[in-house]
């Protein structure tokens, strides 16, 4: 529990402050730490008693020459959780010292649970990310989900419980840098704090979350995590779907990274119709994603056969927003001027001049929805 490493920075910084020496054992009573470094590697016999009683002892030089290893001065204690780890020992008179003894003691205490906690949260961080690593590279035909299952299971996770995966990027590179990677994954584990929830740095200024998600829980919940996460630090969020199995867990993820990176290219084009915001559902985004995995030069040639006379019109980032949303508000006039923020008359205006372009009317279903995929997939590309 005492590394040698705390122990000579503790012992070395307190002689410098204090102008006595000091010295730290671990619990066998072998000094590892001291002002005066010919001291480390050697036996301290007083300590034995000390940790044995858990009570401070003074040794006067003629004590202290009955003791092997031991010099005039005092030990005390080192107590963590109701068990001695090791003592601290200050060299001098007893009369001279003593007034450091309990500041000395306090002090070296709180460092050493502070060292604790940081190695427990170093191997809780470590534990998150072999998980997260485990289910983002996962492949049935190379491993078997119940092994990541039982993995997961020993570093305290249960897979089986109902999670959705979130795909966190910072989007403020000089705040993630002076926060730093440990800040960062604390700052969103404060979000998404249930001890199942799995948070977990991918990459320089990326976090991954496996956020637990009882049935009945809203995702707006979700989203309003989210949002606190961008607010606070300035991101983009990607939102996969609620998953119980190492195979759904994957699949939410990539859907996660899918979104976070379609959400992102979309709101650059800024002919989108898609509205702004820095968090995105892949529920909204399955025919993108679906263009997306189709490549660019599939989605060149649907454009080309599709929308060639509309594209070449100098206000096509205007027809393609308005194609959007009139297929996405299902043909109608009404919702069409409410999700332009724009009079209906003029979306009149607009449609009689995109269907003289296009050769057909946008109330014929099957043509229509090329020409509205076409749109996305310009959308996509314009957003590269």
């Amino acid at each position: 529990m005492l590394s040698p490493s705390l122990a000579q920075e503790i012992a070395g910084d307190t002689s410098a402050v204090i102008g006595f020496n000091v010295l730290i054992t671990d619990d066998a009573g072998m000094v590892i730490g001291s002002g005066d470094s010919s001291r480390v590697g050697s036996f301290h016999e007083a300590s034995v008693e000390v940790m044995r009683t858990q009570e401070p002892s003074a040794h006067t030089a003629l004590q202290a020459q009955q003791l092997r290893g031991v010099r005039p001065g005092i030990t005390l204690p080192l107590v963590m959780d109701g068990r001695a780890v090791g003592t601290v020992g200050i060299t001098g008179t007893p009369r001279q010292v003593g007034r450091f003894g309990l500041l000395v003691k306090r002090q070296t205490e709180i460092l050493l649970r502070e060292s604790v906690m940081l190695r427990s949260r170093l191997l809780a961080e470590r534990a998150a990310e072999k998980v997260l690593a485990d289910i983002a590279s996962y492949d049935p035909q190379v491993i078997e989900g119940e092994f990541i299952n039982s993995r997961a299971a020993e570093l305290g996770f249960d897979l089986r419980v109902r999670r959705i995966a979130i795909a966190i990027e910072m989007t403020a590179p000089d705040t993630a840098r002076a926060l730093g990677r440990s800040e960062l994954l604390r700052t969103v584990g404060e979000v998404f704090a249930d001890p199942q929830d799995i948070v977990a740095s991918t990459a320089p200024g990326w976090i991954g979350v496996l956020h637990r998600f009882p049935e009945r829980r809203p995702v707006d919940s979700v989203t309003t995590a989210c949002r606190r996460v961008v607010d606070t630090l300035g991101a983009r969020v990607g939102i996969g779907e609620p998953a119980a199995s190492v195979d759904g867990l994957h699949d939410s993820y990539q859907d996660a990274r899918d979104a976070l990176r379609l959400g992102a290219r979309l709101n650059s084009d800024s002919g989108s119709g898609s509205g702004g915001g820095s968090v995105h559902l892949i529920g909204g985004l399955r025919v993108h994603q679906f263009l997306a995995a189709a490549g660019q030069p599939a989605r060149t040639r649907l454009r080309a056969r599709t929308a060639a006379a509309l594209h070449a019109q100098p206000d096509w980032p205007v027809i393609r927003a308005t194609v959007i949303a009139w297929y996405e508000s299902g043909f109608s006039l009404v919702r069409t001027a409410e999700a332009l923020h724009i009079h209906r008359n003029t979306i009149v205006y607009r449609m009689n001049k995109i269907e003289q372009l296009a050769g057909h009317s946008l109330r014929a279903q099957p043509t229509t929805t090329a020409l509205y995929l076409a749109c996305l997939a310009d959308q996509l590309d314009a957003g590269v």
